[in-house]
């Protein structure tokens, strides 16, 4: 018998795997994204401290009234915007991107392309 696993198991397991040569520092921390069917959540995260530096989602009172729907490209794009404008605030230009196990397709190239477009060096 096949042993099936879901998607989500697939992407976790692909995330331990890229994790473990991926890592954020002082100098350049880790650019993290979640997705969720509804909305999307970023990270900017030092992993030598373990802190997280700045973040944005959606759900944001920022992109309330910016955007209808949270969980389609254009609002993955306004979030790529406001992290990096709150990036930028806080110092941070140059940072790893983990894609967080998900294919660069879709939200996710939107949110990378946004924040580069917006100043962010990855």
């Amino acid at each position: 018998m096949i042993n099936k696993q879901n998607r989500n198991e697939i992407r976790l397991r692909k995330h331990v795997r890229v994790r473990k040569k991926v890592s954020g520092t002082q100098e350049r921390p880790r650019l993290n994204v979640f997705r969720s069917l509804k909305n999307i959540y970023v990270q900017i995260i030092d992993d030598s401290t373990g802190n997280t530096l700045v973040s944005a989602s959606t759900l944001d009172a920022a992109l309330k009234g910016k955007v209808a729907n949270a969980g389609n490209k254009e609002a993955a794009k306004e979030v790529g915007k406001l992290i990096a404008t709150k990036a930028i605030e806080k110092g941070i230009k140059q940072v790893v991107f983990d894609r967080g196990g998900y294919i660069y397709h879709g939200r996710v190239k939107e949110l990378a392309d946004a924040a580069r477009e917006a100043g962010l060096d990855f």
